[in-house]
């Protein structure tokens, strides 16, 4: 039983399976043509392969293919359809690009992207090329593409060690790693090195510097062997999901969690590479930590920071943020909150000989988690004892320190006979201990040293030497010292840790703000004027929000409320992101010349909307708040999609009271016509059958209003059948029917209406009998009937048939008239729909019924065209068994 439960698939893992075969089967596949460096034949075989796409058939277009001049791989380009490129002028230079839009507007089967790792011109949509190759993913576009080693960002450090060479165009992993197929192109290096020397790769003025730098033996040995073993791990990992998701026993997955340390230092570019490369060795998740002190960033560190975070968050890590004054508790802290199982820190390059260094304090407090300490760059040097720590203070506020300590100390000089040296000690510790309520550790810990010499200089005997006279005076020198600089320095801290607190605060108060006054909002409008007033006030930043239209498509001009007005521009970049469901625009890599940054608001069934933001300084924003922006886009977003929910459902509300009325209506009204009706059709039946009427002129009076009278009769019965199918109370009577007792019958019922057509019945009357409700189905063969004498001229045919195949009965009513036009097939059975052209009188409920009462026995109804011309509408029922039974 154990072994059948383990087996047994785990309901997740099935979910999560169907969700992402229903979102590869939207999106196109991609194949990456992967080799150790230039010239191996990434190009030639992907053109070859491109070459056997079209010879099956296949849509294929050139993107953009670099060929370098070579013959060979020119040849190959011969009957591929290659897209026009795009010119790009930029500082007076002309650039040619791949253009995206021409792809995705000829949306072929096949697109082929030459260079994956190739960095776009000042400009273009998107910074990278692999966005582009993205964003033709997402449209549902195959794409095959090449790339080298050297250019998977989580192997550059590694390449540039190797070769020496620094690599400035990279892709991130998680792109290698989607890609539906890797094939690797691989050559020996010395048949490489043969082919540099025969000009195949470059001309032979470029061949040989290269092969002297870059492309010396060692060098691609070394780039081969890296290329095939990240190909064989990739092998590897595919592997063990696919025995994984077959249930077949295989090494339980690491249940390692790593944590990467990262800092605005841009040493941390390395380590965040090294992080990614362990991680998908170990098969482990992992998680990129950054630690907020009170200390101001410049615009420089604030931009480097937000590199580092954007690199771990490409390379697929977890990004955590928090604040500490203590960077190494903040840090530990996050660690067991993330329950990761290593810390991975960067080798400080330099130690304060007075304190211990981060990565001493780690390892000291991480107790039985491990530390991995991973090297530094080459060019980062070696580590240098004794180094000052650059101030975290500007030099004003030293300056500043040093000042008041000198007009203080020279303040209190005259009054040193009255109030005695120990009492000014008193008054210049009280200064100190002020001026770290405004300045940061280093200015008051300056402040107190300064104060100190001055007090001894001016103030103890004997005055203006440094020599102190006294034991008790040394003394209380050394304690005004440590405590004026441990006071100073505490208070600092304590301003700095109630800086945190209120940053925390605000952060709080805003999103709680932001969140009542959503709740109480009753409309769309409310929550779009919301939005706007409160990043006014928590960002000072304009906004323009654009909705969706209430069918799911695009907005055609931005919400009214909005404080930012955008040029057609700045719309379209609005509107890429809306088809996107992807930020972009200002501080993006995605169409970052836009005034402002795009948010997409997200919705289940499709996007509700977008939202732009343009802070006030035009400066990047902090981490904090590109934070609290995207949560305040998310609150935004489940208010908008909230109130299109009520508004659905008012609007559904509505409906429903109004077809109940209709139906109450029609149910009142429909029975007080029966009593007249009847009345007509009694009276006009007597004077027919009766004496009375003797000339022609008359009784063919009479006859028109007893005809009248039994259309009428007819669509009150309709009008009461539609009532009884949308009540939900109809319920068939079944028994036992004989099918040609049941045709025929129907047929008698339709005489007159089929009196200038040809009807003709094939029922075999050995068929057995079929369990069905006799006056439901006779009411569906007369509207058929009815159905086929209206729509066709006098003298067609109306040929019924059935017969009995695999436990289902299958009747045909058909006719030669001009049958149904394919494009309204499927509307034939709506309620009140009428062909074009249809003749005046009828409501267009006869065949809407008939699927209702078909339906309502279990069985099915479709109308097709005849190969000979007309109509054909199958029934399709389940016979029953003998003993009651329904055979489905």
């Amino acid at each position: 039983m154990d072994e059948v439960n383990n087996s047994r698939p785990d309901p997740q893992d099935l979910l999560e399976a169907l969700q992402r075969e229903e979102q590869d089967a939207h999106r196109g596949k991609l194949k990456i043509f992967f080799g150790m460096c230039a010239g191996v034949g990434k190009t030639y075989d992907m053109l070859k392969a491109a070459q056997i796409q079209k010879s099956k058939g296949v849509d294929v277009v050139v993107g953009w293919v670099e060929t370098h001049g070579r013959k060979e791989t020119e040849s190959l380009l011969e009957g591929l359809t290659a897209l026009p490129r795009r010119r790009v002028e930029y500082k007076g230079t002309h650039i040619d690009e791949m253009d995206l839009d021409a792809v995705l507007a000829r949306k072929p089967a096949l697109v082929l992207v030459d260079e994956l790792a190739h960095t776009n011109a000042h400009g273009s949509r998107h910074t990278r090329r692999y966005q582009d190759v993205l964003e033709i993913l997402d449209s549902g576009i195959d794409v095959y593409s090449t790339l080298n080693v050297q250019h998977l960002e989580s192997r550059a450090d590694t390449v540039a060690q190797i070769s020496g060479a620094i690599v400035r165009e990279t892709v991130p992993d998680s792109i290698f790693e989607a890609a539906a197929e890797v094939e690797l192109v691989d050559i020996p290096p010395d048949e490489l090195l043969k082919r540099l020397e025969e000009g195949k790769v470059y001309t032979p003025e470029r061949s040989r510097p290269a092969m002297q730098n870059f492309f010396r033996k060692g060098n691609l040995t070394a780039l081969r062997e890296m290329a095939l073993r990240l190909t064989a791990e990739r092998v590897d990992h595919q592997l063990r999901e696919l025995m994984r998701s077959q249930k077949i026993a295989t090494p339980v997955k690491s249940g390692q969690r790593l944590l990467v340390a990262i800092s605005s230092s841009p040493n941390s570019i390395s380590l965040i590479r090294w992080a990614r490369r362990a991680a998908y060795a170990m098969d482990a998740t992992w998680v990129a930590a950054y630690v907020e002190a009170s200390r101001a960033l410049s615009k420089g560190v604030r931009e480097q920071l937000a590199r580092n975070i954007a690199l771990a968050r490409e390379l697929g890590a977890e990004i955590v943020t928090t604040a500490d004054e203590d960077i190494a508790k903040g840090i530990l802290r996050v660690t067991r909150e993330q329950s990761a199982t290593q810390l991975l820190v960067g080798k400080t390059s330099s130690v304060v000989f007075w304190r211990k260094s981060l990565l001493d304090r780690l390892i000291e407090l991480s107790g039985d988690l491990d530390v991995v300490v991973v090297g530094r760059p080459d060019k980062a040097g070696r580590a240098r004892r004794f180094h000052l720590p650059p101030p975290q203070s500007p030099l004003a506020q030293y300056a500043l320190a040093a000042t008041i300590a000198v007009v203080l100390s020279a303040a209190f000089f005259p009054l040193k006979e009255i109030l005695g040296y120990q009492t000014i000690s008193l008054l210049l510790l009280f200064a100190v201990a002020l001026l770290s309520l405004r300045f940061g550790t280093g200015p008051v810990v300056l402040a107190a040293g300064c104060t100190a010499l001055l007090w001894n200089f001016l103030f103890i005997p004997p005055r203006f030497t440094f020599s102190i006279g006294q034991p008790q005076d040394v003394v209380m020198f050394f304690a005004y010292f440590v405590i004026a600089a441990i006071t100073g320095v505490l208070t600092s801290r304590i301003r700095s840790r109630e800086r945190i607190v209120r940053a925390r605060e605000q952060h709080a108060v805003a999103l709680y703000t932001l969140t009542r006054e959503l709740s109480i909002a009753n409309s769309i409008d409310d929550v779009v004027e919301v939005a706007v007033k409160n990043f006014k006030k928590f960002f000072d930043a304009d906004v323009v929000i654009c909705l969706s239209e209430s069918d799911g498509d695009m907005f055609t001009k931005p919400h009214p409320a909005s404080s930012l007005h955008i040029e057609p521009k700045e719309f379209n970049v609005a509107a890429w992101v809306y088809w996107n469901e992807r930020k972009a625009g200002r501080f993006t890599e995605t169409l970052p010349f836009a005034e402002a940054t795009y948010f997409p608001c997200s919705g289940p069934r499709y996007p509700l909307g977008v939202i732009g933001v343009k802070v006030a300084e035009n400066e990047r924003p902090s981490l904090d708040q590109e934070t609290l922006i995207e949560n305040f886009i998310g609150q935004i977003s489940s208010s908008l999609e909230r109130e299109q929910l009520n508004e659905l459902a008012r609007k559904s509300l509505v409906i429903a009271e109004s077809e109940k009325l209709y139906k109450t209506l029609f149910d009142s009204i429909s029975h007080e016509f029966k009593t007249p009706i009847a009345t007509i059709l009694g009276t006009t039946e007597y004077l027919l059958n009766s004496e009375l009427i003797k000339d022609e002129a008359s009784s063919e009076g009479v006859q028109d209003i007893r005809e009248a009278a039994v259309r009428l009769n007819r669509l009150v019965a309709n009008l009461l059948d539609m009532t009884r199918l949308e009540s939900g109370l109809l319920k068939p009577r079944l028994d036992w029917c004989d099918l040609s007792d049941l045709i025929q019958g129907s047929v008698h019922k339709c005489e007159e209406e089929l009196s200038h057509h040809h009807v003709r019945v094939d029922v075999d009357t050995s068929l057995p009998p079929v369990l069905l409700d006799f006056g439901l189905m006779e009411q569906v063969f007369t509207n058929l009937l009815v159905n086929a004498a209206v729509h066709t001229p006098a003298g067609s045919h109306v040929d019924i048939s059935a017969k009995i195949e695999n436990d289902r009965c299958i009747i045909l009513v058909c006719d030669d008239g001009p049958g149904v036009p394919a494009e309204v097939a499927d509307k034939v059975f709506q309620k009140f729909y009428r062909l074009p052209g249809s003749r005046t009188g009828g409501t267009g409920l006869g065949l809407s019924i008939v699927r209702g009462f078909v339906e309502a026995h279990d069985g099915k109804i479709t109308v097709s065209n005849r190969e000979t011309g007309g109509a054909c509408f199958t029934l399709t029922f389940p016979t029953g068994d003998h003993d009651g039974r329904v055979n489905a």
